[in-house]
């Protein structure tokens, strides 16, 4: 029923159609599975990452973390390709990302399940879920939430262009939902400026944002807006 109802969705075309088909699959994944909220990024192995839909405040502001970060259960999944699942966050792999689970642990957040997304044989995404309360998944839960995976795979190919790309010129998710171009322009400035990769451009932006105690998205809208010169130093 969730497939038929994704696919109808895409069947509509447009890139709102494929995004609809994502908050299809992330509302579905709160009513099967015993979860608080769900969300689906995108993410790229340079570290650029896109919150495509979430279910909630919570969903937001967890997948927001991550990316300002760097770090957490997402990243872990996109790396390895395959679950992560933390049934109590007190006493899980905080000492894989100890500063997303520190900061984690200030919203209503016990546990947290994160699922790799792909599409054909490429990892594209991950599906972040949480709970409120400690606890693990069953086996016909975490059997049903690799489906649900699956099922955001096909949702995020109606946002795919026919190149591989997310829709716009510059190779990004185009529309509404994009929150973090600014991120991407500030990260290709700092690669000039600085003459680093993107890794590592994006990764002297998160340190700055972090030890200045800034969001990295207002930290890299002053480096677009040319109000914030990073130099040398920062790296």
């Amino acid at each position: 029923m969730l497939r038929a109802g994704v696919q109808a969705a895409l069947d509509q075309g447009g890139a709102d159609a494929g995004v609809d088909a994502v908050g299809r699959v992330c509302r579905a994944c709160v009513r099967l599975l015993p979860v608080g909220g769900a969300a689906v990024s995108i993410m790229t192995d340079q570290g650029h990452r896109e919150i495509v839909y979430a279910s909630d405040p919570v969903s937001m502001a967890l997948a927001e973390l991550q990316f300002s970060l760097g770090e957490g259960p997402c990243f872990e999944a996109h790396t390895t390709g395959g679950p992560v699942l933390v049934p109590d966050l007190a006493v899980g792999l905080a000492p894989a990302w100890p500063i997303f689970a520190t900061q984690a642990a200030e919203y209503t957040v016990a546990a947290l399940f994160t699922f790799p997304v792909q599409i054909s044989a490429i990892r594209v995404a991950t599906l972040d879920t949480y709970r409120s309360t400690p606890g693990s998944l069953t086996s016909s839960e975490l059997a049903l939430a690799l489906q649900v995976a699956d099922i955001a795979a096909l949702a995020l190919s109606g946002l795919m262009a026919w190149d591989g790309s997310w829709l716009d010129s510059d190779g990004w998710l185009e529309g509404s939902a994009t929150r973090h171009r600014e991120v991407h322009q500030a990260t290709g400035m700092l690669v000039v400026q600085l003459a680093v990769g993107a890794a590592a451009a994006l990764a002297t932006m998160r340190a700055y944002a972090f030890s200045s105690g800034r969001p990295l998205v207002d930290v890299a809208a002053d480096i677009v807006a040319r109000r914030l010169l990073l130099g040398e130093d920062d790296k």
